[in-house]
């Protein structure tokens, strides 16, 4: 999913780089601590934990891709596995303003469902996501 942010992809890239202020804009992240010495960049572990509903985990991930003002990859290594990557481009018609787009692709374990439960969810996150980037983009306008 995307949406347009106004503000430069640079401008963007510097508030999507400080990861402990995504509890700012993500509703389902409650609390981030990182479990490496570093804080960006590829090989950067962090532990969010989240909230969908009654259901609560801690989310492990670890940053595989890390291009400043153009994209950001991550990897889900906890219960719930995956990738992730926001990327960041300007956005077509709109000098000044940024094309922001998340993509997600997640895999559930069996006592959430398996693929059953990833396809049962995809409404709920979708929801979710959605309502994120909303609160993202309101961080600039």
């Amino acid at each position: 999913m995307s949406t347009v942010i106004p503000a430069p992809p640079e401008q963007v890239w510097e508030d999507l780089a400080h990861i402990s202020s995504h509890v700012e804009w993500m509703a389902d992240a409650e609390a981030i601590t990182f479990q490496s010495e570093r804080r960006e960049g590829v090989g950067t572990t962090f532990e969010t934990d989240t909230r969908v509903g009654p259901l609560r985990l801690t989310d492990k991930m670890v940053i595989t891709e890390w291009e400043p003002g153009r994209a950001m990859g991550i990897r889900h290594t906890g219960v719930v596995t995956g990738v992730g990557r926001f990327t960041l481009a300007e956005a077509p018609g709109r000098p000044g303003a940024t094309l922001f787009t998340w993509e997600e692709s997640l895999e559930f374990p069996a006592w959430m469902g398996g693929s059953l439960g990833g396809r049962a969810g995809k409404p709920i996150l979708t929801r979710i996501w959605r309502h994120n980037l909303d609160n993202l983009r309101r961080r600039f306008e």
